[in-house]
């Protein structure tokens, strides 16, 4: 395997800081950090900055572990402090759980060459020596963790070329998808986020030489975020300001809305605000949406319909995934036949409904409630990349059947109302066309959050998602009540999965 090499030049402390800073938002559990250097070499400045990183505490306390060999430390990643300097033997490493700790977080190791063949050829090394009136780091790495490396470099590398070079970040979370998110603290006292959104790789062609995501319509590089953002700023709404762009890279600098959302702290949706989300999805299906939107002077991005292909290859995903799940076996292939048949005939009933853009995961974690601001002003929106053109009763579905909160049946309906009695106070709404594709879309959107949730466990080692099963099951159910969902019922019906899906 390869082996990457990476040179930082470390002037002064808060230069290593820095650079621990960096190392540590390119760790990942199982990661082994051998730190070499001589005596006085800063092996121990710079293992403290990367603990202090992972656990987001600037000031916490990080004693040299010379004395009693190993600290350990309960952050973002379980983090194990050792020094072998005083280690005699192999046998005193395996007693003070070394092979542990690098199954279970990251393990920083001063004076490696004394754990003898425990330690693995595949850890990460960083080498501190002198150099002029400073030090130098060289970190060897391969395989994912250079990758990691590298990618962690190139956002300090744009930071400093947005002026923002002493910037100290801080992991804010991951979504179900390959972005992910820091908090910056930047030198005034000021936040502002990072959108670390790397181009998507096309998966293997699926369906008429297309990958899953071209046919699902998802975003694959950051230019449909700053199209769709810069458009809804445009029209009045709370989309982030972007400071700084990387379109190439998938690096964005955006302003920070706020810190409070639409849910308790005990997850429980606020009615005032759901209600308020509704008021403004009113207000923006109001407005005529173009398809092709400018993204700075000279580029340009189309909203891609969401047509019946998308709506359908999304729908695979309940059958490759949930359905087994289910029933502890493989769909056939006249179950799959069946299935497509009936949600065809459902879709079909969509060709009247009212279009109009579709921010796609319009839900409690996208939405800021900014109490300070009135009007449309107190909701910010965020992660709006995957927007599209389809039915206005998505966006609706996905704000009353919230998959992260369990949304209660008379909420659900004041979210309903509320959007209904809005637009008709705008103009001409037929409201019996939108309670249908409210509920196909709703139907439509649970079965396929069904099995993303499953596949996220299953394929991609993230649990946490499993939690939510029973509630989209429940949303799912309620969808399906409505008449026009008939064939997809019997079809389910037919499979012997109905009654797992009731409510």
């Amino acid at each position: 395997m390869t082996v990457r090499r990476f040179r930082r030049f470390l002037p002064d402390e808060s230069a290593t800081a820095l650079l621990g800073n960096d190392i540590a938002a390119a760790l990942r559990p199982g990661d082994i950090v051998a730190l070499r250097g001589d005596l006085g070499a800063g092996k121990t400045a710079l293992a403290r900055s990367i603990v202090r990183s992972l656990a987001a505490s600037p000031s916490l306390e990080v004693p040299s572990p010379t004395f009693t060999v190993v600290q350990s430390y309960d952050a973002r990643i379980p983090v194990a402090h050792f020094d072998l300097y005083r280690v005699t033997s192999v046998e005193e490493l395996e007693e003070l759980g070394f092979d542990e700790a690098t199954t279970s977080g990251v393990v920083l190791v001063e004076w490696p060459e004394r754990a003898g063949d425990l330690f693995p050829s595949n850890s990460i090394e960083i080498v501190l020596s002198e150099e002029g009136s400073g030090r130098s780091a060289e970190i060897s790495a391969s395989g994912p963790a250079a990758e990691r490396f590298q990618r962690s470099f190139d956002i300090r590398d744009f930071l400093a070329a947005s002026g923002e070079a002493e910037t100290c970040r801080a992991h804010l979370i991951g979504d179900a998808s390959t972005r992910a998110y820091e908090t910056l603290a930047l030198a005034d006292g000021s936040n502002r986020i990072l959108m670390d959104a790397p181009r998507r790789a096309d998966g293997p062609p699926i369906q008429d030489g297309k990958s899953y995501s071209q046919v699902a319509k998802l975003a694959e590089s950051v230019v449909p975020f700053v199209a769709v953002g810069s458009a809804l700023k445009r029209a009045g709404f709370a989309a982030p300001a972007i400071h700084a762009s990387d379109l190439e890279r998938g690096l964005l600098i955006l302003e920070t809305l706020g810190e409070l959302g639409v849910v308790t702290d005990d997850g429980v949706p606020i009615a005032e605000r759901y209600v308020a989300a509704a008021d403004l999805l009113a207000d923006l299906h109001a407005l005529e949406w173009p398809h092709v939107l400018p993204v700075g002077e000279s580029r340009e991005h189309r909203l891609p319909d969401y047509d019946r292909e998308a709506l359908l290859i999304e729908l695979s995903l309940m059958l490759d995934w949930y359905l087994p799940f289910e029933a502890d076996r493989q769909i056939t292939s006249d179950e799959r036949e069946h299935f497509f048949a009936a949600w065809n005939a459902v879709l079909d009933r969509l060709q009247g409904a009212e279009k109009t853009i579709v921010l796609r995961d319009f839900h409690s974690p996208n939405l800021i409630w900014r109490a300070e601001r009135s009007g449309n002003d107190r909701l910010g929106l965020i992660d709006f990349q995957d927007a599209v053109y389809g039915p206005a009763a998505y966006d609706v579905a996905s704000l009353a059947m919230d998959a992260r909160v369990t949304v209660p049946p008379e909420l659900q309906q004041r979210v309903v109302s509320a959007y209904t009695q809005a637009r008709a106070k705008q103009g001409a709404f037929d409201r019996a066309a939108f309670d249908e594709a409210f509920a196909i879309m709703a139907a439509q959107r649970n079965a396929k959050v069904l099995g993303i949730f499953v596949r996220l466990n299953r394929r991609d080692g993230k649990p946490g998602y499993m939690r939510h099963l029973p509630r989209c099951r429940t949303y799912f159910a309620q969808a399906l009540r409505h008449p026009s969902l008939s064939p997809v019922v019997q079809a389910l019906q037919e499979i012997g999965l109905a009654e797992a899906l009731e409510a």
